[in-house]
């Protein structure tokens, strides 16, 4: 991988993700780290689905650290592994009201002593909560990065945001995300991958 090459590949993207947001709904930083928690190994549309009642029920860190948990597990059922999401988001609210002040840190290093918030969710949250560029990587990114050569297979997702940072200007690297996310979400896929036709086929790795 070179600069030239990873330029060429956004400039691509660009053209094939005509509008590259993120898909969770939230209106606040509140919402949008407990939507980041929540969706661990689920789809950002389920999340929005059980998360209308959740935030209607409990609006803000203080009415979700004094929730009662079977009700949140029994909300969040839909989602998978709703026994620890419930403990993680219930604990977070506690510690963000306890420790911050019921302000969310806006730093890595603080956002990742949080329960439940790992360095993808943190990188999230820092992009798209305060608008500090950040390169979160999850699955997708890390296939991404594979098939297109900015890391190795077997590389690690701590490789791929090193390569994607030392490869991306920094003011692109929100804007990549959505972009590399979008794409290995809807295009290339893990399992049936879109390649006939794909305007990236000469960059890949398959």
């Amino acid at each position: 991988m070179n600069k030239e090459k990873s330029n060429e590949i956004l400039a691509l993207l660009r053209d094939i993700i005509k509008n590259p947001k993120p898909e969770l709904d939230f209106k606040n930083n509140y919402e949008l780290i407990v939507a980041v928690i929540l969706s661990a190994q689920t789809t950002d549309k389920k999340v929005n689905i059980v998360t209308k009642e959740l935030f209607l029920k409990y609006p803000d860190y203080k009415e979700l650290m004094n929730a009662d948990i079977d009700d949140v597990i029994n909300i969040i059922k839909p989602l998978g592994l709703a026994n620890n999401k419930a403990k993680s988001i219930i604990n977070m609210a506690s510690s963000v009201i306890k420790d911050y002040g019921g302000i969310l840190p806006n730093t890595l290093e603080e956002l990742v002593k949080l329960p439940g918030v790992g360095r993808k969710t943190a990188s999230v949250v820092l992009a798209l909560g305060f608008n500090i560029p950040a390169m979160p990587v999850d699955t997708h990114l890390h296939r991404m990065a594979i098939r297109f050569g900015y890391i190795k297979d077997g590389e690690d997702v701590l490789k791929a945001e090193e390569a994607y940072k030392k490869y991306i200007p920094e003011e692109e690297w929100i804007d990549a995300h959505h972009l590399f996310l979008l794409f290995g979400r809807y295009h290339c896929k893990a399992q049936n991958p879109e390649c006939d036709g794909c305007k990236l086929s000469k960059y890949c790795k398959i």
